[in-house]
């Protein structure tokens, strides 16, 4: 195999910073899917996200049917930085947003899925991006990355607040494609769902070269390499002993406190980074405000 050669991930704070700051309604007309009293509103803003991202990709990464969809049809390799922006930018929308803008936002998604169908090289079978099993999948991986970070790096929910995250991120993969009532809706149903699927998971070549290449963005600046280890050791840190063993890495050693206050840090060094770019103070003010809106009732 020809060895790649991928450019620079250029800009890779400040295009994740626009997509943000572009996709915090300033007049929205209703509250969207969720609305400012949810935990979803509270948890998908956490100091955490940036850990849970990287950790759903690893994760989501190992169903081949899914890899091969990502490898054969997204431009990660070409643009990453744009790749993990848009991405970003689809999630914010459909968190904060009113219910139009999350449904126009999930309608465009949906017509690129539309188009994203082959046969994976590895095991021969066919996959359509649009398959509700893979969509489940890919929502799965992110609702358990986010309560995963959140429970090692960030502000941990109560069982009755993870219970309620999963119940509220159902209308997320029901925007995404997934009918109505298969997406779990507790965390008891999540974890059942994801042992459910881990007998066709593998660390497929594609799998593997896209999650070394994210670990390990090139051309970030030397500030900005650096936090981006700290995160992707984190995600790593993180994952479930069953994905770590598709992944070949050692046994994971339980997280010291002293590192997850080291990681807070880097993430409170990230956020200060993204408060520094246009329009993302602003953003989080809006939030804010509709916050303590929601509180005084």
């Amino acid at each position: 195999m020809t060895a790649q050669v991928y450019p620079a991930a250029d800009g890779l704070v400040q295009r994740a910073a626009a997509a943000f700051a572009a996709s915090v309604p300033e007049h929205p007309a209703d509250d969207g899917f969720f609305g400012p009293a949810s935990v979803t509103w509270r948890l998908n803003g956490d100091l955490s996200a940036p850990v849970a991202g990287l950790r759903s990709l690893l994760v989501q990464a190992l169903h081949p049917l899914a890899m091969a969809g990502v490898d054969q049809h997204s431009d990660w390799r070409a643009d990453p930085a744009g790749r993990l922006a848009s991405t970003a930018a689809y999630l914010v929308t459909i968190t904060y947003g009113d219910r139009a803008a999350a449904l126009r936002a999930a309608a465009r998604v949906r017509k690129i899925h539309e188009r994203v169908r082959g046969t994976d090289e590895v095991t021969g079978q066919p996959y359509a991006a649009s398959d509700p099993g893979l969509l489940l999948w890919v929502h799965a991986g992110l609702v358990d990355s986010v309560l995963a970070a959140a429970d090692m790096f960030g502000a941990p929910l109560t069982a009755a607040g993870k219970d309620a995250y999963v119940a509220e991120m159902t209308a997320a993969a029901e925007l995404a494609g997934v009918p109505a009532g298969r997406a779990p809706s507790t965390a008891a149903e999540l974890a059942g769902y994801l042992r459910s699927v881990r007998p066709v998971l593998a660390l497929t070549p594609a799998a593997a070269q896209s999650t070394r290449y994210l670990l390990d963005l090139p051309g970030l600046d030397e500030d900005v390499a650096g936090i981006w280890r700290d995160i992707g050791d984190a995600a790593v840190a993180s994952l479930p002993e069953w994905a770590a063993g598709l992944y070949g890495l050692a046994p994971r050693e339980a997280v010291t406190e002293q590192r997850r206050e080291e990681v807070r840090q880097v993430l409170g060094v990230l956020d200060a980074l993204y408060l520094g770019e246009p329009g993302v103070l602003e953003a989080r003010q809006r939030i804010e405000l509709r916050v303590r809106q929601a509180r005084r009732g």
